[in-house]
């Protein structure tokens, strides 16, 4: 199976699609599934697909996949990397890629998929399969719920899934408990009154009042968060003016907050809107801030024995060196809401992706947060082997441990 495989990863990589506009990835993910056996439902919350292969008695295991990429240039170098450009719900226009690895998540259900259908009398049961649409605007799987997906599959025990991380390839991660975090973004629109560069007197200068605000943002995690708690809070959009010598009636704050609590959750957005407000008020400005709320992801809960239990069937396949704990991620996802909308337990686990020698050598020097690339960065690539049959292989064995009462 590697070779198509391959060939498919490198397809679905050349032609990523953003949120909600995965036409082309969802038809052939239709196709696939329904060439392999399975009962196929497409455009369920716009542009999600699930598969059903039913296999006499038994549990229900859910599966799935985010399809999505981002509005990033890519800049890897790679000879299948994407020239693709495309226009956000914004009306921005950008370029396009893969790059958080969905073109890995969905190559690896489709093989996981295909295997499970080819090896039917190993297992018994039923197998649902879900490509979801939208998981960077933390909407997707909200939006395949509120479409009708438990309508039209049948209702699961458990949900699986995997996400793939700037590790080495060939290893995976699992954390029970608290495991991604939670996310809220903020649009924020400090107001000024505009005016000649040269007469400041003559202003209130949102430039200077957002700048105030971004450094002072700072203390929120540092003076306001306990020691024991985590909490991530980033600004990462400042907008403001169209020329040097004019200062504008505007600027624009774009905030990020990651929590897995939700007390520290309610502190953290308490704290922020304090600040803004208050520096607003230090500054003078003609009217109060507007904060509004974005995109939100729900903190990503592990079920504690489900995930021991797919610990172990993953270190009884591929040994107990390569499954490690990667404490809590402060990236988020919204898997969890399929979970907890069918009131079942969630296993999702990290799948390394990174070329392994790359990584000890930047690991022995001490670089790897600045030569491994993240998840989001333009230069993110993960290597197709030997990260696609760890996925494929991971998944079978996650999924077979409930449909056959034990890892192959």
């Amino acid at each position: 199976m590697l070779p198509d495989l391959r060939e498919l990863y490198v397809d679905l990589h050349e032609h990523p699609e953003l949120s909600y506009q995965e036409t082309r990835t969802a038809a052939l993910v239709a196709e696939r599934l329904a060439a392999a056996g399975y009962r196929t439902h497409t455009g369920i919350g716009e542009t999600g697909v699930a598969g059903v292969l039913s296999n006499g008695d038994g549990p229900c295991v859910l599966l799935r996949a985010d399809m999505d990429a981002l509005p990033v240039t890519e800049d890897t170098g790679l000879p299948y990397a994407s020239s693709v450009r495309a226009t956000t719900a914004d009306g921005v226009e950008s370029g396009v890629m893969h790059a958080c690895g969905h073109d890995v998540h969905v190559t690896a259900l489709l093989g996981a998929a295909d295997l499970l259908a080819r090896g039917r009398s190993a297992w018994s049961g039923t197998v649902v399969v879900v490509f979801q649409p939208a998981e960077e605007l933390g909407t997707g799987a909200r939006a395949m719920v509120d479409g009708g997906l438990y309508d039209v599959v049948p209702h699961p025990d458990i949900v699986l899934g995997q996400h793939v991380a700037p590790i080495p390839a060939g290893v995976l991660g699992t954390h029970p408990g608290p495991a991604f975090a939670g996310t809220d973004i903020l649009d924020i629109r400090l107001v000024g009154r505009g005016g000649h560069g040269s007469r400041p007197e003559a202003t209130v200068d949102p430039v200077v009042m957002a700048a105030s605000t971004v450094m002072r943002l700072q203390t929120v995690v540092s003076r306001e968060v306990a020691a024991g708690d985590s909490a991530v809070v980033t600004v990462g959009k400042l907008q403001a003016g169209t020329k040097d010598n004019i200062i504008p009636d505007e600027a624009v704050l774009g905030v990020n907050i990651r929590t897995f609590d939700d007390a520290v959750r309610t502190r953290v957005l308490a704290a922020v809107e304090r600040i803004v407000r208050g520096e607003a008020d230090a500054a003078g400005a003609p009217r109060p801030p507007l904060i509004t709320p974005g995109e939100q992801f729900p903190p990503l809960f592990n079920d504690p024995a489900e995930t021991e239990r797919t610990r172990e069937a993953l270190a009884a396949r591929f040994g107990a060196e390569r499954v490690v704990d990667p404490g809590p991620v402060s990236g988020s996802e919204d898997v969890s809401v399929l979970a907890t909308a069918a009131g079942v337990p969630l296993v999702y686990w990290l799948l390394g992706g990174w070329d392994p020698a790359e990584f000890r050598a930047a690991e022995q020097a001490g670089t790897t947060d600045r030569d491994i690339p993240s998840n989001h960065s333009p230069r993110f690539a993960p290597v197709p082997h030997p990260t696609l049959e760890t996925g494929v292989t991971a998944l079978v064995v996650a999924a077979l441990d409930r449909l056959a009462g034990r890892a192959p």
